[in-house]
């Protein structure tokens, strides 16, 4: 018999090209697929109830009779179908409707099986396009199990999936249709299914299995699958790593200009930088693709180890290529790599959508001939017109900033004709909880910057209604006489830029008025380059006294003599972005603070995450907070990159089972040597996705 991970979706009854095709976009191309495409929700249709017995908001399965239909045309076009049982009458509407429908809801006496919510109208009991039946006499059967509800396209119905499914579950008869891979101890020792009663379990529950655990995903079904999906996506990212070592990289090894770095440097790197910056010069050493992820809390001086790796780069006359995600943060990066770098005769070159041709074409010539030491820039690194000489360290700053496909164009500009790989250096300033580390970075080396430079203090926060934004003012005006600086934050309240950068000005406006005599910057989105670097400048160099910005200057901005940061409407953001914002006071040794200034009334989970901000300054408890609140897709910024593509398995709900596939992989090796069906099984689309 053919194996259900091979079995072709043309070979199943009602499924043609088109619906296949409806399918492929979905992930299932094959009936194995279709099997581990898992269930959103359930619906109970086991049993009949009456139009009495269903109260509003309710669900449910009704059998009717027709007794009149009619089209109505205001506000909007439908039609209406009156109908009745033994205890009551109810309408049934319908917005999109043919003419077949129609007709059959003309015939007075008509039976109806019907499946729908229940709405109150002026009108009494409704339902809104209602799944039905027709019948003369005898109902339909009804099914045995509870009915599954998944995820589809357009043009695909949930009776094909669930025809499809059925069809799947039926061939899993015969055991070796469909191999299971989990190791037999481990499903006994955790009281697990076998996998075809989880997968029975988990589409077709009968009435008696506990629902509530399966909206839950705790159910044991469920924790069986997510336990071998976490497997296979371990196994991925260790196979991915296993072929990246494979591949041959620069050898670096002369440490004389890094060397020369440091004894520069007008303060003392902390223990911290020091034991990373070995670990960087050891990586770069092998003749292997460096894969290493930096992560460290605001200001902990993550841009030093980024330099450091640069000079042995360059020391042994490789390229080094610099991404930042924003053209403000890539001109500061720029800026202090000309200061640290070009006392070391190297040369530092930038690289931005914003140059001007003739900057441009001269950049680019440095970068194709080899006299550019250091490129810095943002996405305008990886267009087709830039051709590097010897690119052999690439250097990603906020990586879950750009898309996938980004950071894929770029790593294959290094040396991919000339037969190395390069190095990759990943830098967050985004604290990445365990868990999710174990999941979407287990195939990289991770050192964390556990120490911030000596005399930091912490900042103060404190909320504040914006009924209070006059005492505000009043107390900043105050702050600014004694020598302070301000960053006023106005967050992306607006999709359209051309509105964000009003409000931004309407501010800067408001706060020039309310203080005269002070000097006021700004910085918004539909500024040049040279303006917003024109605004950071003379705010660095003290000619401002605040600045208002959107959170452009959310990562990497350093103006050590701003000690306060007003935060306007600051329960429109989430705990990440506060987290950065805030980090960007408190870089020197005076004391700084940071004002929440929230709108009322405050929702529950706004509440939440101004208290947190307010009693937290550890960025990893507070990412931890942050991935419970919003969950790994929106922390790491890869609903849009392909990161974590789980169909089962949850990383804040599923902790132990991810500490539980740790152990396996690590305990029995011998027993995924055929891990390529596993991935095959859970990772069959998305791959080079999860590769970048």
């Amino acid at each position: 018999m053919t194996s259900l991970q091979q079995q072709p979706l043309h070979q199943c009854p009602g499924i043609g090209p088109k619906i296949a095709e409806y399918c492929h976009s979905l992930g299932i191309q094959h009936v194995q697929d279709a099997l581990f495409h898992m269930p959103l929700r359930y619906e109970n249709r086991t049993s009949i109830q009456t139009i009495r017995q269903l109260p509003p908001a309710a669900w449910g399965l009704i059998d009717i009779t027709i007794i009149k239909s009619h089209i109505v045309y205001q506000p909007k076009r439908r039609l209406v179908v009156e109908a009745y049982d033994d205890s009551g009458h109810i309408q049934l509407v319908f917005f999109h409707f043919n003419q077949f429908q129609q007709q059959h809801m003309q015939k007075v006496g008509q039976q109806l099986h019907c499946y729908g919510q229940i709405r109150l109208s002026r009108q009494g009991k409704q339902m809104i396009h209602p799944e039905y039946t027709l019948y003369s006499t005898t109902p339909p059967a009804l099914p045995k199990h509870l009915t599954a509800v998944y995820p589809t396209t357009k043009g695909l119905s949930q009776r094909i999936l669930r025809q499809l499914i059925n069809f799947g579950l039926q061939q899993l008869k015969d055991s070796q249709a469909l191999p299971d891979f989990l190791p037999q101890d481990i499903i006994t020792q955790h009281g697990f299914p076998a996998l075809h009663d989880a997968l029975c379990i988990i589409h077709q529950p009968n009435a008696q299995t506990n629902i509530s655990q399966l909206l839950e995903g705790t159910h044991p079904a469920q924790q069986r699958l997510a336990l071998e999906e976490l497997i296979a996506h371990r196994l991925h990212l260790q196979s991915w790593r296993a072929t990246k070592q494979q591949h041959t990289a620069a050898i670096i090894q002369n440490s004389q200009l890094a060397d020369h770095l440091l004894q520069q440097l007008p303060f003392q790197p902390t223990q911290a930088q020091l034991r990373i910056m070995g670990e960087l010069a050891d990586d770069l050493k092998k003749g292997q693709p460096m894969l290493r992820l930096v992560q460290g809390d605001v200001g902990c001086g993550k841009t030093l180890l980024a330099i450091y790796a640069m000079c042995l780069t360059a020391a042994e006359q490789w390229q080094c290529a610099f991404m930042a995600p924003t053209e403000l943060l890539a001109e500061q990066h720029f800026q202090q790599c000309c200061a640290w770098l070009e006392p070391l005769k190297l040369k530092v070159v930038f690289l931005s959508s914003q140059l001007k041709t003739a900057q441009r074409r001269e950049a680019l010539q440095a970068i194709a001939n080899g006299s550019a030491d250091i490129i810095v820039g943002t996405h305008a690194l990886f267009q087709k017109d830039v051709l590097f000489a010897k690119l052999a360290l690439v250097i990603i700053d906020e990586q879950h900033r750009f898309g996938v496909h980004q950071r894929l164009a770029l790593r294959h500009k290094a040396g991919s004709d000339q037969g190395y790989a390069p190095h990759q250096l990943i830098m967050t300033a985004t604290p990445i909880p365990r868990t999710l580390a174990m999941t979407a970075y287990n195939h990289l080396d991770c050192s964390i910057v556990d120490e911030l430079p000596p005399g930091r203090k912490t900042i103060q926060t404190s909320l504040l209604s914006q009924h209070k934004r006059d005492q505000l003012i009043d107390r900043l005006k105050i702050q600014i006489s004694q020598g302070a600086q301000v960053y006023w934050v106005c967050p992306l309240i607006e999709e359209s830029e051309a509105l964000i950068a009003e409000a931004t000005t309407l501010t800067a406006e408001y706060l020039q008025q309310a203080l005269p005599d002070l000097s006021i910057g700004l910085v918004h989105g539909r500024q040049s380059a040279q303006e917003k670097h024109q605004a950071m400048q003379q705010f660095k160099q003290q000619q401002l006294h605040i600045l208002v910005a959107t959170t452009v200057i959310e990562v990497g901005v350093d103006v050590p003599n701003a000690t306060i940061m007003v935060i306007d409407n600051a329960e429109r953001l989430g705990l990440a972005q506060l987290h950065q914002l805030r980090g960007r006071v408190g870089r020197g040794a005076v004391q700084s603070y940071c004002i929440l200034l929230y709108k009322e009334p405050l929702g529950h989970i706004a509440q939440q995450r101004l208290k947190i901000m307010q009693q937290q300054h550890d960025g990893f408890i507070i990412a931890q907070h942050d991935l419970q609140m919003r969950g790994p897709g929106d922390v790491l910024g890869s609903r849009q990159a392909g990161l974590l593509l789980f169909r089962i398995a949850d990383i804040i709900r599923d902790e132990t089972l991810i500490q539980l596939s740790d152990q396996i992989i690590k305990q029995l090796p011998s027993h995924f040597n055929h891990h390529h069906q596993l991935i095959q099984r859970w990772i069959n689309t998305n791959q080079q996705l999860l590769q970048a």
